[in-house]
């Protein structure tokens, strides 16, 4: 069995479930590069549960032995992990069988197979929705909208389905076409969408009017902050005089990018605390480009060394949103705590735990929330988020309804901000 880092999340409405991240990315996770030793302990069953399992082994076999139908042991053993798996009454841990794993296990790899948009789940009703249509890829060509709800995938009901069990009857080969039925309102809508490589554009940039500076991220992939910091150093050379960092709808990602992209504005301190189920805690500092981890013991190791503080001696603001997850929160938690940006927008999504991802021997993978994280005040934030400094709602709109093209009250009120912070320090 191997472990290995995963990742954040996000939200997107009052009846917001979890959002597939990305482009059909398996969910809200924080990466780490914590030792799972004790969890991972070999193949066979400790001797003081060995007892326990018995009915288990019981009725495989009489399965086995006596329903109508043969069943396929793979089946079985995926079932039953997915039956532990859900006992534990946790929306961030999770199985995904080797089929739906091999889809999903690198989508922060900076391209997937796939059509192009961003799900999530509506707890309320259990159907799935599209919450955004990633541009120049084949479903905004072929003319999906957000609000779009799933119907059918190549004539198959998808009702009762999840985000992944989704994912992997929607993506496949370039080349390959999918047909979807979509509801729009109370129409139906055919679409036959063909496949594409997609690349992820992670990182965008612009100097906005009066010399502000404006870079927005998609996700923490592993290069998220060097490309941040690139981005930075470009619009620098164009002498900003503030800055704005983008984060609404980052559904999270990789823990390491998470605490290098906090150094970027805090030269020495607390980044996050981690609480494990063990009682252990253990604390993220960033001290002149290092991050290091502090445990109960005293003990320091270093965990990451490219966390080089940028050094921007102007106005700083944070944009977040309900679909802010995760990472995104972990970095806005330090910064707005450590007093060095000011956040705007509403109030994140909320998710205050961290996972890590296990590859089973059958090729599947195994997400378990490891620890729970708090703000450098020591605040948890799951089910709360991050609540801004300045709150900047967007305006209520029709179903189906979006805003025009360039129009974005959230960026303009940020703008506005840092001119008056400007102007007020002249």
């Amino acid at each position: 069995m191997e472990a290995s880092r995963t990742y954040f999340g996000r939200a997107r409405s009052l009846t917001i479930g979890l959002l597939v991240a990305v482009i059909f990315v398996a969910g809200f996770f924080i990466g780490v590069q914590y030792s799972v030793s004790r969890a991972q302990g070999g193949l066979s069953l400790p001797d003081d549960v060995q007892a326990t399992f018995e009915p288990f082994y019981q009725s495989y076999n009489l399965i086995q032995d006596q329903y109508i139908e043969d069943v396929p042991v793979e089946t079985l053993v995926n079932g039953a992990i997915s039956g532990m798996v859900e006992s534990l009454d946790d929306q961030y841990s999770s199985y995904a069988d080797p089929e739906t794993f091999a889809v999903t296990s690198n989508d922060l790899s900076g391209e997937i197979e796939g059509i192009g948009v961003v799900i999530s789940l509506i707890e309320d009703t259990e159907e799935i929705e599209v919450v955004n249509v990633l541009p120049d890829t084949p479903a905004e060509e072929a003319g999906l909208q957000e609000g779009d709800i799933f119907v059918t995938v190549n004539g198959e009901e998808v009702a009762g389905l999840n985000t992944l069990e989704l994912a992997v009857r929607v993506r496949g080969p370039v080349g390959t076409t999918v047909d979807i039925t979509m509801r729009r309102g109370e129409e139906l809508i055919d679409f036959t969408i063909p496949r594409a490589r997609i690349e992820i554009v992670e990182v965008t940039s612009e100097l906005l009017d009066g010399n502000i500076g404006y870079v927005r991220l998609a996700n923490f992939s592993a290069n998220a902050r060097d490309q941040v910091s690139v981005a930075i150093q470009e619009l620098q050379d164009q002498n900003i005089e503030g800055f704005i960092l983008d984060l609404r709808g980052n559904p999270g990602g990789f823990l390491t990018s998470a605490t290098e992209l906090a150094g970027l504005f805090i030269e020495n301190g607390v980044i996050l605390e981690e609480e494990f189920g063990t009682g252990e805690t253990r604390i993220f500092k960033v001290e002149d480009g290092v991050v290091n981890q502090i445990y109960d013991d005293g003990r320091e190791e270093v965990y990451s060394e490219n966390a080089a503080y940028a050094g921007l001696d102007m106005p700083i603001v944070v944009l977040v949103d309900e679909r802010s997850a995760s990472a995104s929160e972990l970095v806005a938690g330090a910064w707005q705590d450590q007093g060095v940006a000011t956040i705007m927008g509403v109030t994140s999504f909320g998710k205050g735990t961290v996972q890590v991802q296990n590859t089973l021997v059958n090729g599947g993978g195994l997400r378990v929330t490891i620890a729970r994280w708090l703000t450098p005040n020591g605040a948890s934030i799951t089910g709360i988020g991050i609540t801004p400094d300045i709150i900047v709602e967007m305006p209520e709109l029709a179903e189906g309804e979006t805003l025009p093209e360039g129009v974005d009250p959230q960026l303009d009120a940020a703008v506005d901000y840092l001119l008056e912070q400007l102007s007020a320090g002249q």
